[in-house]
């Protein structure tokens, strides 16, 4: 199967990743590439961590007695490894060698957000197709975490962790864990869908990433990316996403990647120009999407996108041209 993205061409890799008998992909919350091509996976499932190389081959897996709720991930240039536990409230550090290195938050215990569930089903109309009530029940911002959703790493080791699903914020540490700065506030999908008003508002902050000196996140269910300075001073919006769950920028040639989970990724610059996008009807076929979540590429510009909801695998992207 051919796809074209803009002026790009990828094929994709049918049956990529081999595993044992009886294992199943479960829902991928995120992909990671190292730099030797190694292919990392992070998911709700028994075995939540694997390790395959380029052609798909599984070479190591861990975690079954560490990680509970598998959701985002990231892998710095020398292959440290960040992962986010979303229901336990962690962003846990690991060596290349597995080895553990720095926790951020205590499990178990959430910050005060003034969450309630009353407040997300009195909330009023859902958002058409996504189901997500337009307030998410988030009274104020707060601290670090209530339910994490991704992580990234900064050139001289800061760590960027979005804190979405039951907060509103940005959080961004130092390396050795101390809290340096948050920011973001409340926002109401209804009023921010689709346009540049009420900048660091956030409903559902779920990805993040720093490139050159600005950050990038994900606010999915506004249908767009806001930017800000290392500091969280604004910067930026771009609209016309489908609800992006993952934000990457390849820093060998600083194009921008962005899963959506409206079935869907988009490539860009960082002037936020479209490359291309690829789109499917919610689907399992291969080749198609049922809930993109997390998408990587590798130094061959193959482009790995993985998959929650129904859609529970991860696809291989070979690019062409």
């Amino acid at each position: 199967m051919i796809i074209d993205v803009g002026e790009r061409q990828y094929e994709l890799v049918q049956g990529w990743g081999e595993m044992p008998d009886g294992w199943q992909w479960g829902q991928v919350g995120a992909v990671c590439v190292d730099s030797d091509d190694n292919v990392h996976i992070f998911t709700r499932a028994e075995h939540p961590y694997r390790v395959f190389d380029k052609s798909g081959k599984m070479i190591d897996h861990w975690g079954e007695e560490i990680f509970e709720d598998a959701h985002g991930m990231c892998i710095a240039p020398d292959n440290t490894m960040y992962f986010v536990d979303r229901m336990p409230q962690l962003v846990l550090k690991f060596s290349k060698e597995g080895k553990h290195r720095l926790s951020l938050g205590k499990r178990g215990v959430h910050s005060d957000t003034g969450y309630t569930q009353e407040v997300r089903e009195a909330a009023g109309p859902l958002v058409s197709g996504g189901g997500i009530p337009v307030r998410n029940g988030v009274g104020h911002p707060g601290d670090p975490f209530h339910h994490p959703t991704d992580v990234s790493v900064g050139p001289n080791g800061e760590i960027y962790v979005s804190d979405g699903y039951r907060n509103c914020r940005v959080h961004k540490y130092a390396p050795d864990g101390t809290l340096l700065t948050s920011w973001g506030e409340v926002g109401h999908a209804g009023e921010l869908s689709q346009t540049k008003d009420q900048p660091n508002h956030f409903h559902t902050v779920h990805s993040v990433w720093e490139h050159k000196g600005k950050v990038y996140v994900a606010d999915r269910e506004s249908n767009r990316i806001q930017i800000f300075t290392p500091d969280g001073e604004f910067i930026d919006i771009w609209t016309g996403f489908g609800r992006p769950t993952k934000i990457y920028v390849d820093p060998r040639d600083d194009i921008m990647y962005v899963a959506e989970l409206d079935d869907q990724f988009s490539i860009l610059d960082l002037d936020g120009n479209l490359i291309g996008r690829y789109g499917s009807e919610r689907s399992n076929d291969p080749g198609k999407f049922w809930g993109p979540h997390g998408i990587w590429t590798d130094s061959e510009g193959s482009i790995y996108i993985a998959e929650v909801l129904n859609g529970q695998r991860l696809q291989k992207f070979a690019r062409r041209k």
